[in-house]
């Protein structure tokens, strides 16, 4: 048995610093499976070869013939390029990789291609033929979209670039040919949180993008990140939000901020400014991964701290649709109690960390103004008293009435005493 272990000992491969592509925890996992699994494409090893996946395949090879007859090098160059990155590209997997040298070099020039002339048939729309299932009937250019953001599902984003300035591929009718950021953008630009983030990424910044799940994190960080943390830090006590019907009765206005940026949350004047959050049917699946990856990657908590918070302050159907008549959740769902129920399943796998919880400052805020009861008060009388111009005028009649009452008690008691 020793000599057993030992073998297996030496047989040990190192573990690689520069994985990034994870498989999802059990724990979160179980609470929606299906937000984290591949229903048309599998890219990467982690679902290759599933059965249900398979009929993918063939518009797969189709996309990678078009994408060597765009190329200036030919198919053996490129699979004699990824033989040398096959190292790094198998680092970047969490887990050990079981397929063959020539396998896995056989699926990632196949998905690379595919993706690569995906992002250039989307980006323009010249290049799309008439017969391609994808973009025309049955349209699977949807499907694909919510795919591709899934954590399991991902390719290393540098073997994207590398083939894609290999390929050096030139498109008609364009003076500057595209880079592989500048595509990727457009494909993903129907997101409300990735529109106007384009100078987040190179050449603008240095900004390194692991794969289309980080580039989307990247997208949704917060513009100011130190300067919110250091502010935020002065608060410990872990504390959250109130809910946005508890801060509505103490007479907190609501406001849609002007910015783009989901963290521009600011309390400011008695008015909560939040950004315009739009919950779809595909708003679960992409936070969820988001979260997933930031879980198993990154130190900092950012997508968790905001889905916690956004969870404390939309708590119930109340909650939405006091947002949605201030115009800062757009709901494409069912109804108000479905998107309320949405918000509170995605809390679910959060953590708070109070010592560096992003919203601790505001939630400071927001919980000394609850505090003060004169502006429950006055926020009461309002609500419930003077919320029409008629129940304004009642109240004021019936209190001119009740002092008519009290002024004829009192000249009735001075005539009886004279």
């Amino acid at each position: 048995m020793e000599e057993c272990l030992q073998v297996k000992l030496e047989k040990l491969s190192p573990l690689s610093s520069n994985c990034c592509i994870y498989r999802v925890p059990e724990r979160l996992r179980q609470i929606n499976e299906k937000a984290y699994t591949p229903q048309v494409v599998s890219i990467g090893p982690l679902h290759h070869g599933k059965a249900n996946l398979q009929f993918m395949e063939d518009h797969k090879q189709r996309y990678l013939h078009y994408f060597l007859q765009r190329a200036i090098i030919s198919f053996d160059e490129f699979v004699q390029f990824i033989k040398l990155r096959e190292a790094e590209l198998r680092g970047s997997y969490a887990e050990k990789i079981e397929l063959t040298s020539d396998k896995f070099v056989e699926m990632i020039l196949l998905d690379a291609a595919f993706i690569i002339e995906l992002l250039l048939r989307y980006h323009f729309r010249q290049l799309q033929k008439k017969d391609d299932h994808i973009f025309h009937k049955p349209y699977l250019i949807e499907d694909i979209w919510y795919d591709m953001w899934l954590l399991e599902n991902q390719l290393p984003f540098f073997i994207l670039e590398d083939l894609f300035a290999l390929a050096a591929i030139e498109i008609p009718e364009q003076h500057e040919n595209p880079t592989i950021i500048t595509v990727t953008y457009e494909y993903f630009k129907g997101l409300e949180a990735v529109q106007g983030n384009r100078l987040k990424f190179p050449p603008y910044t240095e900004a390194r993008v692991e794969h289309f799940l980080d580039f989307l994190r990247i997208c949704h960080l917060p513009s100011s990140r130190n300067q919110e943390k250091q502010e935020g830090q002065q608060y410990h006590k872990g504390k959250t939000a109130p809910s946005v019907t508890d801060l509505h009765q103490a007479g907190v206005h609501f406001s849609l901020s002007k910015s783009n940026d989901l963290f521009a949350i600011e309390f400011k004047n008695r008015t909560l400014h939040i950004p315009k959050l739009k919950l779809q049917l595909e708003t679960e699946s992409l936070f969820r991964n988001l979260i997933a990856f930031e879980q198993r990657h990154y130190s900092e908590n950012y997508i968790n701290d905001y889905v916690f918070l956004i969870h404390h302050l939309v708590n119930t159907a109340k909650d939405v649709e006091l947002l949605v008549q201030n115009g800062i959740i757009e709901n494409w769902l069912p109804d108000k109690e479905t998107a309320s129920m949405l918000i509170n399943n995605l809390s679910r796998g959060t953590t708070l960390l109070s010592d560096s919880f992003y919203f601790s400052g505001l939630c400071k805020g927001l919980n000394d103004h609850c505090k003060r009861t004169w502006y429950k008060w006055r926020a009461n009388l309002k609500q419930n008293y003077f919320n029409t111009p008629w129940a304004g005028i009642s109240v004021c009649g019936a209190v001119f009435l009740l002092i008519l009452t009290v002024i004829q008690a009192v000249c009735s008691v001075i005539q009886v005493l004279s």
